[in-house]
């Protein structure tokens, strides 16, 4: 009965016997997996036995500025109200009590890289605009933060000093480029001023960016984080710090296992230098780059996301002076491979300035080799925007528009040079309107943008865009490489289907 509900053939004994030992075989052979797998990872206890006395809880506070609080009501001069609301509020005596400042506190993580000269490093964020800074170790101790040495809002990292009775536990740092995804790793922090608390995890991705900053690098992990871990470390099973956590990806504020740390070897670069310098000294080359995606890939002859396209140069820079030119597409900075657009400015601002280092481009589909002495960044405030095309005046004759590509140009002229902000150097096409209708409408082109080169051949009239676009389709390519600026001073390459 059961067999016929089960849809099962009825056997003879004989068969059935023989059908129950093979069954027997093959469920031992789908349930029993491998030793190594029953066993799972190891016990943490005594690492993190080691580990936790160097991981530090950090304790801040700031003085909040009161507001004047709320404005008195304003009623006409001689008015029966003016003199009651005087003495109400006692203006005339100025009895009234201003409202006090107020202490506010946050909690986050560190840890000891040298017990001897008592430094601890951490998050940035976790640290910023506070008066004081409280250091809280895990056997109930207390130091306050004598120094911040350097801070590096780029990568978000501070290194603290304090001054040690006795030398305190501390660790040290570790590879974080030779980890991998699915390596076991555990995290120690303050999660909501818990305390110290361990979590355990795996990495579950590497090289995350997550637009925090221009040099998004992160280990992510699955190894619990919450508010309070910032500035915490993240180890290895070898008991090195492999990075910093410092963001988590939540809806809630609470883990969801999307967490992400600073890899070691970027943070001890960092420190490094806040140790020497007291401030992170980067690396330059002046150039403006860009992803180089399908539409212009067969155009530069490299496959797609593979090195960085140069779409500007500064003057006078190091790049300028080394000969790199805008279109070059840039696969290696000083014998290591650009795999992606955003590894070149990591590549680049760890690199020595001062140092002699070897350019590997692509131009015009033949490599070549450049060497450039590297610079040093200077922060540069960014130039204002200005967007819209201007109106037109009643007494200002209409500028002489032309469409091509889905697009309204006209050669651009002192006055536009003006109204937008461009440099008077600048020459080229500006669009005026953009067919929405058009292949040109999806590429990342806006209104008020110079078209400066197509086919990287220098433009200057609508005519001669024309002509370009029609040698273009004769030699059966798909799209057309346009060089546009915007009043930024920013450059792009566009490709735009033809």
């Amino acid at each position: 009965m059961i067999a016929s509900r089960l849809k099962m053939p009825v056997l003879s004994g004989y068969a059935r016997a023989i059908s129950a030992v093979a069954a027997m075989f093959a469920l031992v052979a789908v349930a029993a997996p491998p030793a190594s797998a029953q066993r799972g990872p190891e016990s943490l206890a005594p690492l993190a036995d080691k580990l936790i006395d160097a991981v530090v809880n950090i304790s801040t506070s700031q003085t909040a500025k009161a507001a004047d609080g709320v404005p008195l009501p304003k009623v006409p001069k001689g008015s029966p109200f003016d003199e009651f609301f005087e003495d109400f509020f006692n203006r005339k005596g100025g009895g009234r009590t201003p409202p006090a400042d107020r202490k506010v506190s946050s909690l986050g993580s560190g840890f000891v890289i040298d017990g001897k000269e008592g430094l601890v490093a951490t998050n940035n964020h976790v640290i910023d605009g506070a008066d004081e800074i409280i250091i809280n170790f895990h056997d109930g101790s207390k130091l306050k933060v004598d120094k911040v040495i350097g801070r590096d809002t780029k990568a978000d990292i501070a290194l603290l000093k304090v001054t040690p009775v006795k030398p305190l536990a501390d660790v040290k740092f570790g590879s974080s480029s030779v980890m991998k995804v699915g390596d076991w790793v555990m995290a120690i922090g303050n999660p909501f001023g818990l305390g110290g608390t361990v979590t355990a995890g795996i990495i579950s991705a590497k090289q995350r960016d997550i637009n925090s900053g221009p040099y998004d690098d992160f280990l992510q992990t699955d190894a619990s984080i919450n508010k309070g871990n910032s500035g915490g470390p993240l180890f290895n099973m070898a008991g090195e710090v492999i990075g910093i956590n410092t963001a988590i990806i939540s809806p809630t504020g609470g883990s969801i296992g999307i967490g992400f740390a600073v890899p070691a070897d970027t943070v001890t670069n960092v420190i490094a230098q806040l140790k020497e310098f007291g401030e992170v000294r980067r690396g330059w080359l002046g150039v403006k780059i860009q992803t180089i995606g399908e539409d212009i890939a067969e155009s530069f002859g490299v496959p797609e996301n593979t090195g960085a396209l140069v779409a500007g140069i500064t003057p006078d820079s190091p790049a300028a002076k080394s000969g790199l030119e805008t279109g070059d597409v840039i696969l290696k900075f000083d014998g290591k491979d650009v795999t992606t657009m955003r590894g070149l400015p990591k590549l680049v601002a760890q690199a020595p300035i001062g140092k002699s280092v070897d350019i590997e481009v692509m131009r015009q589909r033949e490599k070549k080799t450049f060497s450039v002495v590297v610079g040093r960044l200077d922060e540069e405030d960014d130039k204002i925007q200005l967007g819209g095309m201007p109106k037109e005046k009643p007494d200002e004759p209409k500028p002489d528009v032309t469409s091509v590509l889905g697009l309204k140009v006209t050669p651009l002229t002192e006055e536009l040079r003006t109204q937008f902000g461009f440099d008077q150097k600048l020459n080229g096409l500006i669009v005026t309107e953009i067919d929405p209708e058009s292949p040109a409408a999806s590429k990342n082109l806006r209104v008020g943008d110079v078209i400066v080169e197509a086919q990287q051949e220098e433009v200057r009239t609508a005519v001669g865009l024309t002509a370009t676009v029609e040698k273009v389709k004769k030699t059966g390519a798909k799209t057309i490489i346009l060089l546009v600026e915007d009043s930024k001073g920013d450059t792009r390459f566009v490709g735009v289907p033809l």
